[in-house]
């Protein structure tokens, strides 16, 4: 079915996925970037909820998980706010927090629907956090039954891998690991990962294919294939899968959505892997089924 693209923001999509969302199926990467909440508003591009749940209808998605976008450092409000506007009882959020947060706010974040902490130290531009108070904050989120989200490059990993390993809480890698292209899953980190995903101790987000894509805009994302068909191979019981709308590191033009969801059904190749990865994989990692 077409859809008028001037209806959808932050999507270059024409038209609905060729494949259908299970029930219960979830979104768990996306962003919001209501201007209400920014300190430097008048440069933020408009990625509101009613705009979101535009996304939600092409794709059929009804289950979210919100992450705390760079740009809004630790104000976590934006996230808490999109969990109550989405429906807390199907969307739960990521929070970016510092070591001085006190055990107060990370009560009133648990109430709010947070559910893990996010450290993107990919670049370190609008980096809130920093790789030294890792440690600390797992220590302190370990208590609330959070994960700790990373995203960062397949080098930042291996320097850090001693780390990883100490880690109290379960780890969720951003963006299918990161994984340079054309080295992919020869690159160290893979061996990495997937020894944490054997140990039952992580999870693989199938997302952000544009990012680490050789092929230009349109090309349909070939080179990202095995990659995600390896992890799909692995650890199919560890995956989720994520839009990462608006797609804020693509300012020329937008990826199509749609294209984005039907990946997945390709990188599968099962409908018994794909329900797990949209429904039953999120269900158990966010908790959507317990209150």
């Amino acid at each position: 079915m077409t859809v008028p693209a001037a209806a959808l923001p932050n999507t270059s999509a024409q038209a609905r996925p060729a494949t259908s969302a299970p029930a219960g199926a979830c979104d768990a990467h996306m962003h919001i970037l209501d201007p209400r909440f920014a300190p430097i508003a008048a440069v933020l591009p408009g990625a509101t909820v009613a705009e979101y749940r535009q996304i939600q209808a092409l794709n059929g998605t009804t289950r979210t998980v919100v992450v705390q976008p760079r740009l809004f450092g630790t104000d976590n409000r934006v996230t808490l706010d999109a969990i109550q506007q989405l429906g807390s009882d199907r969307t739960r959020g990521v929070a970016v927090v510092n070591p001085v947060i006190t055990d107060a706010e990370l009560q009133a974040l648990h109430a709010g629907g947070i559910r893990g902490i996010r450290f993107s130290l990919h670049t370190a531009v609008h980096a809130a956090v920093g790789f030294e108070m890792v440690e600390p904050l797992a220590q302190r989120v370990h208590a609330w039954g959070w994960h700790l989200q990373l995203h960062w490059s397949a080098d930042q990993l291996l320097a850090h891998q001693s780390m990883l390993q100490r880690l109290p809480t379960p780890l969720v890698f951003d963006h299918l690991g990161r994984l340079p292209l054309p080295m992919g899953t020869a690159h160290p980190a893979f061996a990495l990962i997937r020894g944490l995903l054997d140990q039952g101790r992580a999870w693989v987000k199938l997302s952000g294919a544009y990012l680490d894509t050789r092929q230009p805009h349109g090309q349909g994302y070939a080179d990202t294939d095995a990659v995600a068909r390896a992890w799909v191979r692995a650890a199919p019981e560890r995956l989720v899968w994520g839009s990462d709308w608006p797609h804020t590191t693509e300012t020329e033009r937008k990826p199509d959505d749609a294209e984005l969801f039907d990946l997945l059904a390709r990188w599968s190749g099962d409908e018994k892997v794909r329900q797990r990865v949209l429904v039953d994989n999120p269900a158990a990692l966010y908790g959507f089924d317990s209150a």
